[in-house]
């Protein structure tokens, strides 16, 4: 059998109706399964969260690089979260993942006005 044959041969067989049908489900296994993978950072959610709003009420506006200062303290408090449970340091790309997250979270509660409650004054 020469390469042409073969070729020639699976061209035939994925134009067919059983072809396709295993092409589809292949591309829609793949698809389920990308779609259903969650950022690392939401399996620690609640610390993220926790930590987020932990670092609001440490840290008062009027401190220079507020908001750098609390980024770095809940990245803090999540990665000692996150060494707890798996008994390893985070590397490099899980530690970014948690930052995102951590961004993402304190985004979504600042729009949910979850940081302005009167437990969180600085005063």
């Amino acid at each position: 059998m020469t390469l042409d044959l073969i070729l020639e041969k699976a061209w035939t067989f994925a134009n067919s109706g059983l072809g396709l049908s295993l092409i589809a489900s292949a591309v829609l296994y793949w698809l389920n399964r990308l779609y259903a993978a969650k950022p690392l950072w939401k399996k620690y959610e609640g610390a993220v969260i926790s930590a987020v709003r932990q670092a609001e009420k440490v840290i008062p506006d009027g401190s220079p690089s507020a908001g750098l200062a609390r980024l770095d303290l809940a990245l803090k408090l999540v990665l000692a979260t996150f060494e707890a449970v798996n008994k390893r340091r985070a590397t490099d790309v899980e530690t970014a993942a948690l930052k995102d997250g951590i961004s993402v979270a304190h985004s979504t509660l600042e729009a949910q006005g979850a940081l302005d409650g009167p437990e969180l004054d600085h005063a």
